[in-house]
């Protein structure tokens, strides 16, 4: 699946960039400089690997909209943004930063997150009269709450992954004798086969006492009668990512094993029902960790509760202790609380839900019951 071709049909991006101009007007900035390409893409449907888009903030019209991008895709730049004036130079950002002084745009915000220093310095004085003000995330801002096109796309990557660890079980993949490496290149080949168009992230196959590396890396180690077995992975499916963990035992378990089991489980339940608009993203963390904390096992819980997932593995919000915020209607996140003995094993369990009133929506459904693989 390529670009935007997906089961919700074209976005309505005109409408996302009319809801960041109401941010730049708050933001008291006449136009926004997009260097980012994540938030290109989300705001005009463009995946091209070199771009700059200019947002007016008062052309309701969009004639003062422009993308810009170099050469190689001038068809590309046509059809996946037919809507928006393009300009062809490869130099991106400078041409645009140009047209803001042609239009005496004034104040003209940046990405202060990612435009560099050196970039910064080449655009002062390129321009007479141009205010150059930094601003950050404010299309990171718009991007935590997902609209129904994009809620499409995440449940079909999370259904991709479902069924390919459903099918890696099946063909009996998940087995003593097998490395590693072997388990995750099979759950990888199996998403691309269930639909997803690439792997979201390197896909985490811990085993043994690997599974307490909270981002153990596959190796050679082989799989063994007794080892917890983590899988940390996910589908991209239109430019949107899942995101699920699962840990199992092979042969029967231990009592400590259980016991760790069923308190990460209990803890991930407590984070998921916790999820809520209006619920701060420290609260919900806390809801989660306090659970491992009255058990003795807090220091053993090494990272936050989970983050925003979207267009990019990890965005707004971080789900953590030192979490700031609330959530809100829409925003999709991971819960995924984690219990790690080093030199021993440890137990992660993550799911990818969107915060709804009334209940969060639960996008990954492989059950979290404690799964035996004889």
């Amino acid at each position: 699946m390529s670009a935007d071709h997906d089961p919700g049909g074209r976005p309505n991006y005109a409408a996302r960039r009319a809801n960041l101009r109401n941010l730049l007007v708050e933001n008291r900035v006449d136009a926004l400089l997009v260097t980012d390409l994540i938030n290109i893409r989300y705001l005009t449907g463009f995946t091209g690997s070199n771009a700059a888009l200019l947002v007016d903030s008062w052309d309701s019209s969009e004639d003062r909209t422009v993308i810009c991008t170099d050469g190689r895709y001038i068809t590309q730049v046509g059809e996946q943004v037919p809507d928006l004036r393009a300009e062809i130079n490869r130099a991106s950002a400078r041409r645009v930063v140009e047209i803001a002084g042609e239009w005496q745009t004034g104040r003209v915000g940046f990405e202060s997150h990612v435009l560099t220093v050196e970039q910064h310095r080449g655009f002062e004085g390129l321009v007479t009269g141009l205010d150059l003000v930094g601003v950050s995330g404010l299309v990171e801002q718009l991007r935590m709450v997902k609209d129904a096109h994009e809620v499409a796309l995440l449940t079909a990557a999370c259904a991709a992954a479902d069924v390919a660890l459903a099918t890696l079980l099946e063909r009996g993949g998940l087995r003593p004798g097998r490395t590693e490496r072997q388990v995750a290149r099979e759950l990888e080949w199996l998403m691309f086969e269930h639909g997803a168009d690439a792997i979201a992230f390197e896909t985490i196959v811990a085993a043994g006492a690997n599974s307490a590396v909270p981002h153990h890396r596959p190796t050679e180690a082989m799989l063994a009668t007794g080892d917890f077995v983590k899988l940390d992975f996910g589908a991209m499916l239109g430019g949107y990512h899942s995101d699920m963990t699962r840990t199992f035992v092979l042969g029967q378990p231990s009592d400590w094993q259980r016991e760790i089991y069923d308190l990460v489980y209990a803890a991930q339940q407590a984070g998921r029902e916790a999820l809520a608009p209006g619920v701060s993203t420290r609260a919900v963390d806390g809801a989660a960790r306090s659970v491992i904390e009255a058990a003795g096992y807090g220091e053993l819980f090494v990272h936050g509760l989970g983050h925003g997932v979207g267009l990019q593995i990890h965005e707004a919000p971080g789900i953590a202790k030192t979490g700031t915020g609330t959530l809100l209607d829409g925003v999709a996140v991971t819960v995924e609380p984690g219990v790690y003995f080093p030199g021993r094993g440890g137990v992660r369990i993550e799911d990818t839900l969107v915060v709804r009133q009334g209940g969060p929506e639960l996008l990954t459904r492989t059950s979290k019951d404690l799964t035996v693989v004889e």
